[in-house]
């Protein structure tokens, strides 16, 4: 019998769970965020019942470099969910996670948390000043599917691999840059540009007067505010024609390939651009964005090997797998994923870091 590995991710919608054992899929699932948060229980049951597995990567929100989940203290949930004290407790700022986590943690399963995109060694350190989102962990993972993917697409070595890769979810949207198959940038979903709910980076006098603002306000402002339609699903709003509808998608599009001219300062040359997320399952919101972004590069939707489970989720399998000295343990040495380390806090030179890191214990 081959390594047995899963990946999760926790996204907005749904908790998503791949499991592989070598290239045979045995675990395909979703479950809807609103039921982990109300019953964290239902991800460990479901995680129990497949076991034994050799190695899980776990929800692992703004990312620990392989940190185990029997280690985690809860200063390493602090930095994994990168609250502060006014927001723990409030389920619609992250989902329940923390009681998420404490449940792994006393689970016993073999759960580890990977890194996100700033924690990486292939990321030149001037290119993370001043920066935490570069790409949460979950959008590290749906890239290593990138690779996996455009390696088999090609017919290539994942060394060979290169494209600026879009992840347009149902919150946020994330670009991140592949040169040789390592990640050297990126455009997480609340430093990069308007997502379907989020509206990206924030602009600097914004946020000063909003104040001491909650976090789930990062998770607004995006299309279906602008459109005035918030509760709206991505298929009914790309429907309408009125004019907030016209202006909220010609500023997300715009947005996208600003953002995509602005990666390709780094990559100039992909071999392609990669599309993943929930938006891009909506056709007419595809359609576009291929022509919009074609006169960069090759536009495609990458091709998982999943039914249901969404991109982060293959691609944290394919991690796990890899990290438990599977068929996929080259894709984890191309990525210099092992020597992922640090903190997303550890490049802030803003005035006040160090005094937010002393508060708040981190």
């Amino acid at each position: 019998m081959g390594v047995r590995a899963i990946g999760i991710d926790p996204g907005t919608v749904s908790f998503d769970l791949c499991g592989l054992e070598e290239d045979r899929l045995f675990l395909d699932a979703i479950i809807p965020s609103e039921e982990v948060a109300a019953n964290p229980q239902v991800l460990v049951d479901l995680l129990q019942l497949v076991a034994p597995v050799d190695m899980i990567v776990g929800p692992s929100g703004y990312g620990l470099p392989w940190m185990r989940a029997q280690d985690l203290s809860e200063r390493d949930i602090d930095l994994l969910v990168l609250s502060q004290k006014r927001d723990r407790g409030r389920q619609a700022v992250i989902g329940g996670m923390r009681g998420i986590l404490r449940l792994l943690k006393e689970s016993g399963l073999p759960i580890c948390f990977a890194p996100a995109v700033i924690h990486l060694p292939t990321v030149p350190q001037h290119r993370k000043v001043n920066r935490i989102d570069m790409g949460t962990a979950d959008k590290l993972c749906s890239v290593a599917l990138g690779i996996y993917d455009q390696a088999r697409h090609f017919s290539i070595a994942f060394g060979q691999t290169s494209f600026i890769y879009l992840e347009l979810g149902g919150a946020f949207t994330a670009m991140i840059a592949v040169d040789g198959g390592r990640v050297v940038d990126g455009l997480g979903g609340t430093s990069g540009s308007l997502g379907y709910l989020a509206l990206g980076t924030m602009d600097g006098e914004l946020a000063y007067l909003l104040g001491d603002f909650h976090k789930e306000v990062l998770c607004s402002g995006g299309v279906a505010y602008v459109a005035g339609q918030p509760d709206l699903s991505p298929q009914d709003l790309a429907a309408r024609n009125d004019e907030r509808c016209r202006m909220a998608w010609d500023a997300f599009l715009e947005g996208l390939v600003k953002g995509v001219a602005a990666e390709m300062a780094i990559v100039s040359a992909p071999r392609e651009i990669l599309l993943a997320g929930r938006l891009c399952r909506v056709p007419e919101i595809h359609q576009e964005v291929v022509r919009r972004l074609a006169r960069f590069a090759p536009v495609r939707r990458v091709e998982g090997f999943a039914q249901v489970a969404k991109e982060a989720a293959q691609g944290a399998a394919l991690i796990a797998e890899g990290l438990a000295g599977g068929i996929y343990e080259n894709l984890i040495e191309v990525m210099k994923l092992r020597d992922a380390s640090g903190t997303v806090l550890d490049y802030l030179y803003v005035a006040g870091a160090e005094d937010l890191k002393r508060s708040a214990g981190w």
